[in-house]
């Protein structure tokens, strides 16, 4: 982990991370402007970042929704790039000290993965599906606007000794401390307090999400020896054949969220579900030998679903037990019908 600054704003890793960055944005109107003086552009990064007067840039705020309403804040072309370039270097440091069971933003994990790797946790607590099986899953609360910076950067510091690299995360993390237009700035601060929260729409955030929530992940696999665990970003499930002790870890878990990282479970998600009833967990519910959609989630497929679209819903219902749902969009979607 020698020189890690020099690795991140090195030319050649500039240049990659502005193919990466660029990879499905080519039409994009900033894209567009950026790339007509791309070198003078990357070298002048390459240089500001050298001499250390970089300065992250103001966000754009704006709305989606996929399907709950997400409040995104989208950084200019020039910070994107750094992103990346911080992320090709620093996500193969931090990845090795990640538990296996943390699936948001890793290389060859995913929702289908947590999933699959909670189908079998299933079956081995409910030894083949013959004993009791219980699933705790929770929810962190506005979990995105609550990381606390501080901590974060106490988090990275320890496994980060270069202090180029610590001068330009900080730069990154307090990055979302900007003023806000006077319009917005009085709301935003009763959203989100000063010195708080990470950008959605940073794939640094993505990496900075899996460090944070990895002190949870060890306190619960390590602390409270449980075995069958698995998170994705801020959802995760616990698997027990003991139903009082998965009653008693809960106050554990808002000990340890509230105490070391000033989060809180999200009360209205707290949930103690039977195998038999169906375990809900990334858009698909676990049952004994089987898996299928969620409902909410059939519901939009099937009010969104058209013949351009057709191709990756059923992508989604192959990996779940969903052949007559499937025949029924092909029928009705397919032009040759099959």
């Amino acid at each position: 982990m020698d020189d890690l600054f020099s690795q991140i704003i090195d030319s050649e890793n500039l240049f990659q991370s502005w193919g990466n960055f660029r990879n499905g944005k080519r039409n994009k109107a900033d894209v567009q402007l950026w790339e007509r003086n791309l070198e003078d552009n990357l070298f002048k990064l390459h240089a500001e970042l050298k001499y250390k007067i970089y300065r992250h840039s103001d966000y754009t705020a704006f709305y989606i929704t996929d399907p709950k309403q997400r409040h995104i804040h989208k950084a200019d072309v020039r910070d994107r790039i750094l992103h990346h370039a911080v992320y090709r270097v620093l996500y193969p440091i931090f990845d090795k000290s990640f538990i296996f069971d943390s699936y948001s933003c890793r290389l060859n994990k995913g929702t289908h993965k947590a999933v699959a790797r909670l189908e079998n946790f299933a079956r081995k607590v409910s030894k083949n599906y013959t004993s009791p099986c219980f699933g705790l899953k929770c929810d962190i609360k506005k979990f995105f606007d609550s990381v606390d910076h501080t901590i974060l950067y106490e988090i990275v510091e320890r496994r980060i000794g270069d202090k180029d690299v610590l001068w330009l995360l900080r730069e990154i993390i307090d990055s979302f401390n900007l003023a806000l237009p006077d319009v917005q700035i009085e709301r935003e601060r009763e959203r989100r307090p000063a010195g708080r929260g990470i950008p959605i729409g940073n794939l640094t955030s993505q990496l900075f999400a899996n460090i944070y929530l990895n002190e949870l992940d060890k306190f619960i696999k390590h602390e409270l020896r449980c075995r069958n665990y698995l998170r994705y970003c801020d959802d995760f499930v616990i698997l027990s054949s003991d139903l009082t002790y998965l009653e008693n870890i809960v106050p554990e878990i808002e000990k340890i969220l509230k105490n070391r990282l000033k989060l809180k479970l999200h009360k209205d998600k707290i949930t103690i579900r039977k195998l038999r009833q169906g375990i809900d967990f990334l858009g698909y519910v676990v049952l004994p030998n089987c898996k299928v959609l969620r409902t909410k989630t059939k519901r939009r497929m099937l009010e969104r679903a058209n013949s351009r679209n057709l191709p990756s819903y059923l992508g989604l219902l192959k990996h779940c037990n969903s052949h007559r749902l499937t025949q029924g969009l092909i029928e009705k979607f397919s032009p040759s019908g099959d």
